[in-house]
């Protein structure tokens, strides 16, 4: 099987000028690890490629990773060379043989895999903002590169062990996270007082629990949709008084934002913005000192009123202008734009930004979402791991939800605890038969178990069922197993606690006409 923790049999760099060639790699091999180093003077370079080859003459699957989340579309697939898989790949065979190959977490690049039949590539992504990073004779560690054979295990146990090895230092929350966020049926739309409403269902789905559920106030609460300044509208009120309340009912209180779009700050602020990308919006730039300021008081905000839990979402897209399925080999799409530091890589502004949010958040748990899976690893303790789900559409929650589950479980406590993301109730829509397999999967999965519910859409034995969901969840000492994750990129057949079970994600809910390559919202 294909072994890459060695010395690459060829390399090249990119740089942005054609009439600069300082850059120099340097190989390190130490303990099955190959660190890569990067330097130049006068070059800016933007990739770093290097090759391995290696004849595949046998059958294999193949299984890749994103580059953030999830979009349904993870799964094993067969040898494609114009397929780029972020982070790490595994492969197995017909022989009991399952290979990891990928990097470690928190590497100071963007770094994707191709593997084809004659061996693999490794792409290096240095760039700075859409240009060549100016490293002005600095020797950055751009990435270390780990392989590892695992025989007599199932791929589902190699792909555990491997992420283990990625990542040495996961953060974890101290007690199981799990609770309500309002999002999968508010959509944006509600009120202190129905806030309130919403911790009390909360509260009284973990009346059994010792350990107490979050409730995690979603977008809407802030006085722009979707965006800062993030100061309470008329409709919440003093934020600090809600906090108190929640902790009140016994339900601990957690906080969206979107940090690197604020309107406010924007226009007053022009030269603390990034070029635009995707849209007509302008987002912050976290390289530049006066934002890092700004985002540290913003957070310290936050604390102060009281809140436990800090989901911060929307950077990949606020800082590349892309969602992950829009992607390929590269994170970034657009040209012509800089960070602030262009003597950082994007990687590295990136973890510089991650870091920051965890030293300011103290002891607030960090759940990030829309965060770039591979340099979050170690600076969160929750991270959501699809795209997402729907209180209104079953085939989004099947197609997003159940796949990023199943394939991203590996990840779990080795990364961080996933987030597959929620169950939406809402009253007249998704049938319980459905909701109810998928609360059940998440609670008996070892995963924080979020549920979103509209006021009255749980009758008196649904509720008894989540209530036994939440006992579950608050302990999160089950654990779950895709067995026909190999074929099925939406597992029906887990092992769950030593027993087979069966799921039916379809029953007549049959699946949904697609708009582009993701389902409705």
């Amino acid at each position: 099987m294909i072994d890459i923790a060695r010395i690459p049999d060829d390399y090249k760099i990119h740089t942005e000028q054609e009439d600069a060639h300082d850059g120099q790699v340097r190989f390190q091999l130490e303990e099955e690890r190959l660190h890569v180093f990067l330097t130049a003077q006068a070059a800016k370079p933007t990739f770093v490629m290097l090759r391995w080859n290696y004849r595949t003459q046998e059958p294999v699957r193949v299984l890749g990773d994103t580059w953030e989340r999830a979009y349904g579309d993870l799964d094993w697939q067969g040898l494609s060379g114009e397929r780029f898989m972020p982070w790490y790949f595994l492969c197995t065979n017909n022989c009991g043989e399952t290979a990891g190959c990928g990097v470690m977490v928190q590497p100071n690049s963007f770094v994707s895999f191709e593997y084809d039949s004659s061996g693999v590539c490794a792409w290096f992504d240095v760039r700075s903002g859409s240009h060549g990073v100016c490293l002005n004779g600095r020797e950055l560690e751009i990435g270390t590169v780990i392989s590892k054979l695992y025989t007599g295990i199932s791929s589902f146990e190699a792909a555990e062990q491997f992420c283990r090895e990625m990542c040495p230092n996961p953060i974890l929350p101290s007690k199981p996270v799990y609770g309500g966020n309002n999002w999968y049926y508010a959509y944006g739309v509600s009120s202190g007082e129905e806030i309130r409403q919403d911790a009390a269902l909360i509260a009284k789905l973990a009346q059994d629990c010792e350990n107490r559920p979050f409730m995690v106030i979603d977008d809407g609460w802030q006085e722009i949709s979707c965006a800062g300044p993030w100061a309470p509208n008329e409709k919440f009120g003093d934020m600090a008084q809600i906090a108190a309340d929640f902790r009140k009912m016994g339900v601990r209180p957690g906080i969206w934002v979107r940090l690197l779009r604020d309107e406010e700050v924007a226009k007053a602020h022009p030269d603390w913005c990034l070029a635009p990308k995707a849209d007509e919006n302008t987002y912050l730039d976290p390289s530049h000192p006066e934002v890092k300021a700004y985002l540290r008081e913003v957070i310290r905000r936050i604390r102060n009123w009281g809140f436990e839990l800090l989901k911060h979402d929307y950077s990949t897209y606020d800082l590349f202008g892309a969602f992950g399925f829009d992607l390929n080999g590269v994170v970034l799409v657009y040209e012509e734009w800089s960070f602030y530091d262009n003597t950082k890589t994007n990687a590295e502004i990136v973890l510089d930004f991650y870091r920051l949010i965890r030293e300011a958040c103290g002891d607030m748990l960090v759940l990030g979402c829309n965060t770039v899976s591979h340099l979050c690893a170690g600076l969160v303790e929750v991270n959501r791991v699809g795209d997402d789900t729907s209180g209104k559409y079953w085939s989004r929650t099947r197609t997003l939800g159940i796949n990023s589950l199943a394939f991203r479980l590996p990840q779990n406590k080795n990364f961080y605890m996933i987030d597959a993301d929620c169950v939406g109730i809402l009253n007249g829509n998704i049938p319980w038969k459905l909701n109810g397999q998928w609360a059940e999967l998440l609670a008996k999965s070892g995963t924080p178990l979020f549920v979103s519910c509209q006021q009255g859409a749980l009758s008196p034995s649904q509720m008894e069922e989540m209530q036994a969901w939440f006992r579950l969840s608050s302990l999160q000492e089950d654990w779950a197993v895709p067995l026909d994750w190999e074929y099925n990129n939406v597992p029906h057949i887990w092992e769950i606690n030593g027993a087979v079970r069966h799921f039916d994600w379809v029953m007549d809910s049959y699946p949904a006409l697609l708009k582009k390559n993701i389902q409705p919202m």
